[in-house]
């Protein structure tokens, strides 16, 4: 899949929460525009984002060359506010994207961090790269606190080739979680949305995740469903077999089988729960 790269210099790189990050986050930041992994069940698909772009999502990543300057005088005119400053990154990309390995954009913003901190940065993520970073990671949460939550939507490789095929291996994911566990770096399990998985799924997480975070395509697409629904999820579900995942109480199910194997508390479910339990 080709796509197209365009370097460009943004005006404003946080932009003030709102929908489902209106739970304690002050903001989201995102390094890129667009994402080259191109998942089939995106969201970001349905948002204007993507709706006016005129290039298929998956198809286009900007990269925000200015974003560690504009973060600093940013967070400094913030700062000046003396209000909490909470940060999700990413809503609408994901930070690790395979250019990352080259443009350093979300590095240089993490180096910015270690002397102008948030006081909470969640990093979302299902880029392996992001094992690079660790040193800087180790440092930050001294500064702030920090929690990465790796995308692991299923422990099967299968399914991830039907919903994401583009993304990084399942495997190399949950290998990245281990390593940040083991540099001490709080680690969060987003299996969102969840995909079929295999009952063994929760074993693979034991030891490596802090929390374990749920969330579905009927609950967790911002729009009950309607956007998942446009995107003709339901269909996908079906065609693959996988109808008996797609429910309206499937995180219900996947909570109470998850805590057979993690104490309520590791748990995390939806909007609701998400991050800042």
């Amino acid at each position: 899949m080709a796509i197209q790269y365009k370097e460009i210099l943004s005006k404003s790189i946080l932009t003030e929460a709102s929908g489902y990050l209106d739970i304690g986050f002050t903001h989201s930041l995102n390094p890129y525009g667009g994402c080259a992994f191109a998942c089939r069940y995106c969201y970001v698909r349905e948002l204007p984002i993507q709706k006016f772009k005129g290039i298929s999502w998956g198809e286009w990543v900007d990269i925000k060359m200015n974003a560690r300057e504009v973060y600093r005088k940013e967070i400094i005119k913030l700062r000046k506010k003396e209000r909490p400053i909470n940060l999700y990154m990413s809503s609408a990309t994901d930070p690790y994207q395979p250019i990352e390995r080259k443009a350093c954009i979300t590095r240089g913003i993490l180096e910015e961090m270690l002397q102008n901190p948030p006081d909470l940065l969640v990093i979302q993520t299902r880029g392996p790269l992001i094992e690079r970073d660790i040193d800087l990671l180790v440092q930050l949460k001294e500064q702030c606190k920090l929690i990465v939550s790796m995308t692991v939507e299923t422990d099967r490789e299968d399914v991830k080739r039907v919903f994401a095929p583009f993304a990084p291996s399942i495997e190399k994911r949950i290998e990245t979680l281990e390593k940040l566990h083991l540099a001490q770096v709080t680690t969060q399990a987003a299996i969102s949305p969840v995909l079929p998985f295999t009952p063994g799924f929760p074993k693979k997480l034991d030891g490596i995740a802090d929390y374990i975070w749920i969330d579905t395509l009927t609950i967790g697409d911002g729009a009950a469903g309607k956007r998942s629904a446009r995107l003709k999820m339901p269909q996908l579900f079906s065609e693959n077999q996988f109808s008996e995942w797609y429910q309206q109480n499937l995180h219900v199910k996947v909570e109470n089988y998850f805590k057979q194997f993690f104490p309520s508390e590791m748990i995390r479910v939806s909007k609701q729960e998400a991050f800042l339990k």
